[in-house]
């Protein structure tokens, strides 16, 4: 199978309207892979019991996202192993929820969600050789940090996903999400002014990952010329090149 042709393609970011196990294979290894798979907990359930509804001490009741049926199992092996190596850096959130190697330096999100019955944290999993980093940003709620609307029900706050990028080396210059979801990680490798790819199974979230980048104003200037960076600005145009010539649409 060859690639197909990209959803979107703009200023160094490219969306791929498709499952990730069939895009995996034939991706060239990038600089980092940071994204938020199914735990499967149900969570796509959990929030679609809880839709319009108030509940415990909230003051206002649950967004509605929609059901969809996302969150009934965790990535294989094949698909975790898959994941894994697609890129030289690794950061992945509920790493607790998968059978992940031990780590040196694990990410912690402080949500202060308060007295609820909600997770205080959330952990993520990586491969870089540092001590553990926490960061402390209110998410739940009506007074959440960053006024960012929210289109996901597991989306995760834009100023949380370009802390995590900077966790990384500097020299991380493309970047992957095969669990795209609302696109949060794309932004945040805009305006960083990284490159990156996206994958998302559902094209309702490659709409609004679209959406979402097209209103960046912010003009692509990559921070990081380095010959690794040509060589993927040059995979890059032939990738393209090969999805316009053979590529199935998506």
């Amino acid at each position: 199978m060859s690639l197909p042709r990209p959803y979107y393609e703009h200023a160094g970011i490219t969306i791929f309207h498709a499952n990730c196990l069939d895009i995996l294979p034939h991706l060239p290894k990038v600089d980092l892979v940071l994204t938020d798979p199914p735990y499967g907990i149900g969570a796509d359930r959990g929030q679609a019991a809880r839709a319009n509804k108030q509940h415990g001490k909230a003051l206002a009741a649950s967004t509605d996202y929609g059901f969809s049926d996302w969150d009934t199992a965790p990535p294989d092996d094949r698909l975790l192993g898959l994941v894994l190596n697609a890129g030289m850096h690794k950061i992945v959130f509920g790493g607790n929820y998968f059978p992940l190697p031990p780590s040196r330096c694990w990410l912690v999100w402080d949500k202060q969600n308060g007295d609820n019955d909600y997770a205080d944290c959330e952990l993520c999993w990586t491969s870089l050789d540092k001590p553990v980093r926490r960061l402390v940003w209110r998410w739940h709620g009506m007074f959440r940090e960053g006024n960012e609307e929210r289109w996901h029900p597991t989306q995760k706050p834009l100023g949380l996903l370009k802390w995590c990028i900077r966790q990384a080396p500097d020299d991380c210059a493309l970047i992957l999400d095969p669990f795209m979801g609302s696109g949060t990680t794309l932004v945040a490798a805009k305006q960083l002014g990284r490159r990156a790819i996206g994958i998302e199974i559902e094209e309702k979230y490659c709409e609004i990952a679209v959406a979402r980048l097209s209103q960046e104003m912010l003009p692509f200037v990559s921070e990081h010329r380095t010959d690794e960076q040509l060589r993927l600005d040059g995979w890059h145009d032939e990738l393209m090149e090969q999805a316009l010539d053979g590529g199935d649409a998506a």
